[in-house]
């Protein structure tokens, strides 16, 4: 779809020779493969623009950083950030010092494309080239309950889905057992789509957590490093889900998020997702967006993360242990991460 744009014009240089200025700058776009039914394009992010002022001999045009020096007013360009996105296009047209510009918007659709992803297809433990395991008990700063283990009775891959088992046992002075396991110095990344099917655990006192930490928590200590909690879910508040930031000044009971009800959390799969740019980070649950969080370059959400697989029992968060408790699972089928 062609839309043609004759848009007010603003002039600058010495005017001396008002004859020489541009006039009459128009833009036209073309967003490649717009039909009524994708009226933003086919995926591919290509848009060709065609420039065109009276008595112009070059023009210049903006696009986020990337500036486009042309002397014909016709070029192409491709927008890479994924999903639908709009976008703001300067452009000016020049002979010798004068000039006139003006700006148009363009709202493109881009698919994503799957950069990094674990399937849990193999059976046996945890594909070591992407995943370790963070072990051991103390609360976790948390007052959690549980000791971390890297045994097949916490953690497992089986028939095409990664199981954390959380076990009332005694364990080394602890009474429950689970398990942590991290992307830490093996994969991260910044910015992107990520989607996570799992199914949770049922039980009083039970809390997993799929979530991300800045990589650069070694040297900028929580909440410095920034926290991004994809899912978190606590079985004293069944089929409530959140999604929640933690950064200075907003962290643990003090928190950015928001949370949504669903049903059947503990007996269904369902896909947890977060859109994470410069702009915004976006939670969703089956593709329901319910809660934005405004992102800015002074927070900590513009750099590498992550990834954390846990589920903790009682602690701050998850609150009172159902005595009755004796062993629950959170699942995991996939975990997607798009560009």
């Amino acid at each position: 779809m062609a839309v043609l744009l004759l848009l007010g014009c603003s002039s600058g240089g010495g005017g001396e020779d008002t004859d020489s200025k541009p006039t009459n700058l128009v833009v036209n776009k073309v967003i490649v493969g717009t039909t009524p039914s994708t009226p933003n394009g086919d995926g591919s992010g290509v848009v060709n623009f065609t420039v065109s002022a009276d008595n112009a001999t070059s023009y210049k045009i903006l696009i986020g950083s990337d500036v486009i020096n042309s002397t014909t007013g016709i070029f192409s360009y491709t927008f890479t950030q994924s999903g639908t996105n709009t976008y703001t296009v300067y452009v000016s047209a020049y002979n010798g010092a004068e000039f006139i510009s003006t700006s148009v918007a363009v709202t493109v659709y881009v698919t994503a494309t799957l950069a990094w992803s674990d399937e849990f297809n193999i059976d046996g433990a945890p594909d070591s080239s992407k995943w370790s395991y963070e072990t051991g008990a103390g609360g976790w700063g948390n007052n959690e309950l549980q000791h971390y283990t890297n045994r097949p009775e916490n953690v497992i891959v089986q028939n095409g889905v990664l199981k954390i088992n959380l076990i009332k046992e005694q364990y080394n002075g602890s009474n429950y057992t689970s398990a942590r396991i991290v992307t830490k110095n093996k994969y991260q990344f910044q910015y992107g789509r990520v989607d996570i099917r799992a199914k949770l655990p049922a039980g009083g006192g039970t809390w997993p957590a799929l979530w991300m930490l800045g990589s650069d928590i070694n040297t900028n200590p929580w909440p410095g490093c920034g926290e991004i909690d994809i899912m978190e879910h606590v079985g004293n508040n069944l089929n409530r889900i959140y999604g929640t930031l933690h950064h200075p000044g907003h962290s643990g009971g003090n928190a950015d998020g928001g949370s949504v009800l669903i049903n059947n959390a503990t007996t269904e799969f369902h896909v947890y997702s977060c859109e994470w740019s410069a702009s915004t980070i976006k939670f969703y649950v089956d593709n329901v967006l319910y809660y934005t969080f405004l992102n800015n370059n002074s927070l900590p959400f513009n750099k590498p993360f992550f990834f954390i697989f846990n589920c903790a029992m009682g602690g701050n968060f998850g609150g009172a242990v159902d005595p009755n408790f004796t062993a629950a699972t959170l699942e995991v089928d996939y975990v997607h991460v798009y560009h």
